[in-house]
């Protein structure tokens, strides 16, 4: 198994964001995690980057526990997080912010821009991203040109270029329409099979098209674990989510 998530725990104050929360990610699956605001969702993946330290239980990656492991040492190990709001340095161009991305997995130091320009390994494997994600034809573009859901999709491409084991997607639909939506769906179906992804998203025809397993987080609980077709006809889940509005 790829992730264990064991009996996770976590509170601020006198409420309760993780519940005892434990979910499985096998190595090539995509396990969408879904539930409604304010159900700990984030605060679970945070825990799983190690930004946030759980006050109970483990998180184990390919049997190693990294449940006290800071968040460079799990991205050593290849763990890599896109966020809710996009992290993209607008004043660089498309090209430099995957470059950043792939130094730092390279481990070269990324203050310096010519010698890494004229890297190329590094010059390829930051083209290899933009070109899985549809956007090597504006890699010389300031960042800030980009439209919302392309902003997104380089997120994915710097997260992809570091050749993660485990890729976490915090909502990446956010903020997207339809078109937009419908481009990602396709973008992450060609990265599936290759590291396992932890899906957070809002969007369900985006998990119904993209998951292998469903887990539901309601108040901080795991309320059902299954397949699409299992958590989709499921009651509990109807009543606690799917069937809200």
């Amino acid at each position: 198994m790829l992730l264990e998530v064991n009996d996770l725990y976590k509170t601020f104050g006198g409420v309760v964001a993780t519940n005892h929360v434990s979910i499985a990610v096998e190595a090539g699956e995509v396990h969408a995690v879904i539930g409604p605001n304010g159900a700990g969702k984030t605060t679970l993946v945070s825990q799983l980057t190690g930004e946030l330290r759980p006050d109970g239980g483990s998180v184990r990656l390919d049997g190693r526990s990294i449940t006290r492991m800071p968040t460079f040492r799990r991205a050593r190990l290849g763990v890599a997080r896109s966020f809710q709001i996009t992290s993209v340095v607008n004043n660089l161009s498309v090209m430099e912010n995957v470059l950043l991305a792939v130094q730092a997995h390279a481990g070269h130091n990324f203050r310096f821009w010519r010698p890494a320009l004229e890297c190329r390994d590094l010059v390829e494997a930051a083209h290899a991203s933009l070109e899985r994600v549809g956007l090597d034809d504006r890699a010389q573009r300031p960042a800030a040109d980009l439209s919302h859901g392309e902003h997104r999709q380089l997120e994915i491409a710097m997260a992809t270029a570091t050749e993660p084991r485990l890729l976490l997607l915090d909502e990446p639909m956010a903020g997207m329409g339809r078109e937009e939506t419908v481009r990602m769906v396709e973008i992450l179906n060609t990265i599936r099979g290759g590291p396992g992804i932890l899906l957070i998203e809002h969007d369900m025809d985006a998990v119904f098209a993209l998951a292998d397993r469903i887990s539901v987080l309601v108040n901080g609980a795991v309320i059902a674990c299954d397949t699409p077709d299992a958590i989709r006809g499921n009651a509990q889940v109807q009543a606690a989510y799917l069937g809200e509005g």
